[in-house]
């Protein structure tokens, strides 16, 4: 079994399906004698450049450990899905359990937020 790490990049309009996408692809995982290490919604964010006229999409990462016929399927199931816009499998040494740094900048600007929010509070 080998460690791989998965980025997808799907249509800003199934932001709502997100987690029945996500589930096809856990399954996927579980029946073929999978470990799913890591996995994180990234939510929708702002592309790098325009794809098929959108200026942001949904992104999902996963760490993962599985075969390779089962990442071949994988890759075919991508490539075939609609609201996928953009796919990128990495094979790595190692599996990544622990938070990604985009997630943790993610979470630190929400606590920023937040307190910013409760120190307005408190000058009133």
């Amino acid at each position: 079994m080998r460690h791989y790490e998965i980025i997808l990049i799907i249509h800003p309009d199934k932001s709502e399906e997100i987690t029945s996408i996500v589930q096809n692809y856990k399954k996927i995982i579980k029946d073929n004698n999978g470990i799913l290490h890591r996995l994180e919604d990234w939510g929708r964010r702002q592309l790098s450049y325009t794809i098929n006229k959108l200026h942001k999409a949904h992104y999902i990462l996963m760490n993962l450990e599985i075969d390779l016929n089962t990442i071949k399927k994988l890759e075919d199931n991508f490539r075939f899905n609609k609201y996928i816009i953009r796919n990128l499998i990495i094979k790595v040494k190692k599996a990544y359990a622990e938070t990604s740094p985009i997630a943790k900048l993610k979470d630190d600007n929400f606590d920023k937020k937040d307190t910013i929010q409760n120190k307005s509070f408190v000058n009133l």
